[in-house]
């Protein structure tokens, strides 16, 4: 546009004027959009939207804060105790600080590594943070969240076992299972859920989850030997909160570790974006998905960081590709890097005894209560099933009206059941709030 010209925009966020539209349209040889639509068929339009007229910016955001306030979300006079595989954990204010700066905000995958340090260095550090988190050789940038990578490590396994089925242990979430039974398909692999938890020499791999969906702690030590004894890779899923004081999962055997890092300083957020973690040992480096991020120098000396093995398709022929993921969930990726410096290996222990502890003791007081049972003996680190003497669903239906989220119905699991879930953020007064609710529905 020359300058000095001024054209009104018809919209507040696109550019385009009038005559801009105008212009296009002849360069292509049209007279109208509508006519760019004209080879669909009529019954796949539509007569328009029936939208609201616009508003200005104060009413709009009136409007979107009434349409927020009707979410019930725990904060303030709402405790929760849902879990399931997102869980609400303290976020150090160091995290918002960082990724909301401008060059982190906004940057993409790092295709031009001369103008990219900052965000491949922090990548690399993730890759070395969960390294030593999990005990593994190699990690990469991540993935799109824990169960794609869980998926995408049931496919690694295929490939370097040249087998076509996969063994899923009963302690896997439903909802991942559901993800690795959705990839299974296009390349035609068997998934078999074995009741009794052992692969054979058929399967190429067997996938386990570390605390289990219904929050007990999996045997993993025996599971690995049984695997490995089939010549199948042992893949664990893990809560990364958990290795703050269990046994990282390279001293039971693993050969694939996964997990979802939303808990590393992210909030649940409607269910995403979230955060795959991956790793695997070294001899599997070249079958693992994503992208790996290097230090090298430059020829001057000086440190630097690149792409170093990116064996997706976007790169390199589609048949020689180990997946097809598009990008990684950086943003979330910086978070959980942020995190896991800020409270540094001492508090991410103390987080995870604060879970133990809490979800104990809240277990003691609803196991304490009549027509409720706990497990007790079945050892858990922040999730347990109870029994209750109603269904679930409408027990929180109770609990919501006294201003308590419960937990996860998970009676096709467990008849009755409710997951319930305990982390650092919930106080004593939380829990035996809940545990007062329990009782008075149970009336």
């Amino acid at each position: 546009m020359p300058r000095g010209r001024q054209v009104s925009s018809p919209h507040p966020y696109i550019p385009n004027t009038d005559e801009d539209r105008r212009s296009m349209l002849e360069a292509i040889g049209i007279r109208s959009v509508d006519e760019l639509f004209a080879d669909l068929p009529d019954r796949f339009r539509i007569g328009g939207l029936d939208l609201p007229p616009a508003l200005p910016e104060l009413d709009l955001t009136r409007e979107m804060a009434a349409l927020a306030e009707q979410n019930i979300v725990a904060a303030n006079r709402v405790t929760s105790f849902l879990g399931g595989g997102a869980y609400r954990h303290f976020i150090p204010s160091t995290v918002a600080h960082i990724i909301s700066r401008s060059e982190y905000y906004t940057a993409y995958t790092p295709y031009q590594p001369e103008i990219s340090q900052g965000t491949l260095q922090t990548m690399f550090e993730l890759q070395s943070m969960v390294c030593e988190l999990t005990g593994m050789d190699v990690t990469n940038a991540g993935m799109y969240d824990g169960a794609s990578a869980l998926a995408e490590a049931c496919l690694m396994a295929c490939r370097v076992t040249s087998r076509d089925r996969i063994a899923v242990h009963p302690s896997v979430n439903p909802a991942w299972l559901d993800v690795v039974r959705l990839y299974a398909h296009g390349p035609d692999l068997a998934v078999d859920v074995l009741a009794g938890g052992e692969a054979t020499d058929a399967h190429a791999c067997l996938a386990v989850q570390q605390p289990g969906f219904l929050g007990d702690l999996i045997d993993v030590w025996s599971l690995g030997e049984a695997t490995h004894a089939t010549g199948a890779l042992y893949i664990t899923a893990v809560d990364p909160i958990s290795l703050g004081m269990l046994t990282p999962t390279g001293e039971y055997g693993a050969d694939i570790v996964v997990a979802e890092g939303q808990s590393l300083g992210w909030p649940v957020n409607f269910g995403g974006p979230w955060l795959g973690l991956f790793a695997c040992r070294e001899e599997y480096i070249r079958q693992m998905p994503g992208r790996i991020v290097g230090l090298t120098s430059d020829l001057e000396g000086r440190t630097g960081y690149v792409l170093t093995l990116q064996t997706r398709e976007q790169h390199i022929r589609r048949e020689r590709a180990t997946s097809n993921i598009c990008t990684s969930q950086q943003l979330v990726g910086l978070a959980a890097t942020v995190y896991l410096a800020t409270v540094g290996k001492q508090g991410l222990r103390q987080v995870a005894e604060a879970c133990y502890h809490k979800a104990h003791f809240a277990a003691s007081l609803i196991e304490g209560l009549d027509g409720y049972s706990v497990e007790l003996e079945t050892p858990f680190f922040k999730e347990f099933v109870v029994q209750c003497p109603r269904p679930p669903a409408d027990s929180n239906r109770a609990l919501l009206e006294r201003d308590i989220i419960g937990g996860l119905d998970v009676s096709e699991q467990d008849e009755n059941g409710m997951l319930v879930c305990v982390t650092e953020m919930n106080t004593r007064e939380d829990i035996e709030r809940l545990a007062e609710g329990l009782r008075e529905v149970a009336r």
